[in-house]
């Protein structure tokens, strides 16, 4: 299979992901009209105080979290494709088109501000410009999937093993949080297998039993 192909299916599963996650929520989310636009953009804020912004202060970028939130813009920049009610394979074929990891400016904060305006413009998922951001910090691809996935999954086993009536364990048998061994599960699985997440899955039941 090709990188492209194997790209495509990739997109295709996170594109399912968020199907699904927003449909947990509400079954019927696509014809609320939720303000996507308005989460982005408020993420955007969170992720200028992580970069650091103030001139009167020594700061210093915390790289870690700037992924984050770039990984929680990206959920919110999917609902609104998706709530495009297009199809879903023209939607994989845009992202392909339009996520060019490249051409970022000097500063981050300005790719940052500039992707903030356009979201605030037309209230769309500015794809292009969001590839600016992940070259700004040095995201690939790969980890934009793997992270993404990863959370989505963690999300949805948090679910299946009481969360919601508080019998879920957030620290496991060693004494770390759930997102740790989420971190270490998805560096060690293939993300070019078509049941990455299905084995991310298995792979945090396996820790969680132990």
């Amino acid at each position: 299979m090709t990188n492209d192909a194997i790209q495509a299916r990739q997109i295709e599963t996170m594109l399912a992901l968020q199907d699904s996650m927003n449909t947990k929520v509400n079954a019927n989310w696509q014809q609320q009209g939720y303000e996507w636009y308005r989460a982005i953009w408020v993420e955007c804020a969170e992720l200028m105080e992580h970069y650091g912004w103030k001139w009167w202060k020594k700061q210093t970028p915390d790289t870690d979290q700037v992924v984050l939130e770039l990984i929680d813009i990206w959920h919110f920049g999917l609902s609104i494709l998706l709530q495009s009610g297009r199809e879903r394979s023209a939607i994989v074929e845009q992202v392909q088109q339009q996520l060019v990891i490249g051409n970022a400016q000097p500063d981050f904060r300005l790719d940052l501000e500039a992707f903030a305006s356009a979201t605030l413009a037309d209230r769309q998922f500015h794809i292009d410009l969001f590839g600016r951001l992940m070259v700004g910090v040095n995201m690939s691809f790969d980890q934009l999937y793997r992270s993404y996935v990863g959370k989505n999954v963690l999300n949805f086993f948090r679910q299946d093993h009481g969360y919601k009536d508080g019998s879920y364990r957030k620290h496991w048998h060693d004494g770390r949080e759930d997102n740790e061994h989420l971190v270490e599960v998805v560096q060690t699985l293939d993300a070019g297998n078509e049941n990455f997440k299905e084995a991310i899955y298995d792979a945090l039941k396996t820790r969680y039993a132990q």
